[in-house]
């Protein structure tokens, strides 16, 4: 990358991060804290902590195309001042449905697409995979991070402390959209990051990612689920005070990820993702399952937690990838929009329904339900195709017309590893599905019509 690119994507991703954490944060908290509001009941603290997915998932894609009239830091502004008057709003009471409100509030702010589009009009084709992975690693910290400031936020002010801490991050990244990210002079309505309309259907049609939707739909609401049980479990049933929830997560998180590494290799170099997959799932659903006996120790429920967050990362992290590798070409950035949905309306039901759960059933209540949701994701994963192993290869193409377009589509279409071929004309660049084994970069040099090629 060059130095202004480096520059856009460290400021994009930090912007994404504090949003991010404010989000997390109160989750390892909220069912402990909580119960200090007025009118607070076990269904209305579940629908609480999920509301701000109802908003983001109604929101997501919205807010991306609007981004393209009106201007993307426009937007962006517009987006952090809704999520910092929901928190705000969320931290000046005691009441159960105006923290509600302030979750939905929150939640609106539904800039994550936009964001994606500006980091497309401020990166080069060559650069997007190294741009959005670094924006995935900062999503990923956030998460670990919150994890930790959570509890230890909330021990030293309170829930209205968290809240207002995560107002302040809403601004702090105000000034930095405005004063370190750049402004482009044009949008560049890249296909690997920005929704459209006319890739709707082909997106919603297709079983290979409707799978993967459900996917991260099902990891969300079980994660959101566990944190309707599982602080009160190690506060009242296991006598970790919350002040020390911190380092029981910090050391979880820590060891997890490290855990999860070798099998996204084996995964990705061995070409055993499927494999991989459904054996995440399974422990996964192992893991919650065994969450109804995790009253006997607090060293049972570590290796629990251990082996849920280990499960949870390599999904976390392999899903996302699955789905640009399965996207239709000139999909992947329509496909990562309904896939970004799903996840926001996985975290609402997780928390709306568990809350109804707990209230009604108690704990088994919720542990019954996360089970019944991997269960079926487990057993959609096994019916699956093993995923492909192609990735996006994008092409500037020189300035052609009509006919020259259906013949440069028919020349790539026969060199070897080419699966899939799509071509913008409007911005004159091919967009190929490529298997990496088979395809031989080397082969373009003898065409004529290539400006220049970048792989994504």
């Amino acid at each position: 990358m060059n130095a202004l690119e480096k520059r856009s994507v460290t400021a994009l991703a930090s912007v994404y991060a504090m949003r991010m954490l404010g989000l997390f944060m109160v989750m390892p908290v909220f069912m402990l804290l909580g119960t200090e509001l007025e009118g607070a009941t076990p269904a209305l603290l579940g629908f609480a902590i999920g509301a701000y997915g109802l908003s983001q998932a109604v929101l997501q894609i919205p807010f991306g195309l609007l981004s393209d009239r009106v201007g993307r830091k426009r937007m962006i502004y517009f987006g952090l001042v809704l999520f910092a008057a929901g928190s705000l709003l969320a931290g000046a009471t005691d009441s159960i449905y105006v923290v509600i409100a302030g979750r939905i509030l929150q939640g609106a702010g539904a800039i994550a697409s936009v964001l994606m589009a500006l980091l497309s009009d401020l990166t080069r084709e060559e650069q997007r995979t190294k741009a959005m992975a670094t924006v995935g690693i900062s999503i990923g910290l956030s998460f670990s991070v919150s994890l930790v400031l959570g509890p230890l936020i909330g021990s030293a002010l309170g829930l209205s402390g968290i809240f207002y801490v995560t107002a302040a991050l809403a601004l702090v990244a105000l000034v930095v959209v405005r004063q370190v990210v750049p402004t482009p002079h044009q949008h560049k309505l890249s296909a690997d990051t920005h929704p459209a309309r006319e890739m709707l259907g082909k997106v919603l049609t297709d079983g290979r990612l409707l799978r993967l939707d459900f996917g991260i739909f099902a990891l969300h609401l079980v994660l959101t689920a566990l944190f309707l049980i599982f602080p009160t479990i190690l506060q009242d049933q296991l006598g970790l005070a919350s002040r020390s929830h911190w380092w029981f997560y910090l050391s979880v998180m820590l060891t997890s990820f490290f855990a999860m590494v070798p099998f996204i290799i084996i995964g990705e170099k061995k070409r055993k993702m499927k494999p991989v997959l459904c054996g995440a799932i399974g422990l996964l659903t192992l893991a919650s399952v065994g969450m109804a006996s995790i009253a006997v120790g607090l060293a049972a429920a570590w290796g629990l937690l251990f082996l849920f967050f280990m499960a949870f990362n390599l999904l976390e992290a392999s899903l996302p990838s699955l789905i640009s590798k399965e996207s239709p070409a000139a999909s992947k950035g329509t496909a990562m929009g309904v896939y970004s949905t799903s996840q926001f309306l996985g975290a609402f039901l997780g928390g709306a329904l568990g809350g109804v759960l707990l209230e009604q059933a108690g704990t088994d209540g919720v542990l019954w339900l996360m089970a019944a949701v991997l269960v079926a994701w487990l057993l959609i994963a096994l019916t699956m195709p093993a995923p492909g192993y192609t990735s996006s290869f994008v092409l500037q193409l020189q300035q052609a017309v009509g006919k020259e377009y259906d013949e440069i589509d028919t020349r790539l279409r026969r060199l070897p590893g080419v699966q899939d071929v799509v071509i913008v004309e409007e911005a004159a660049t091919a967009y190929l599905k490529v298997d990496r084994q088979q395809f031989d970069e080397g082969l373009l040099a003898d065409f004529s019509f290539v400006r220049h090629g970048s792989s994504s």
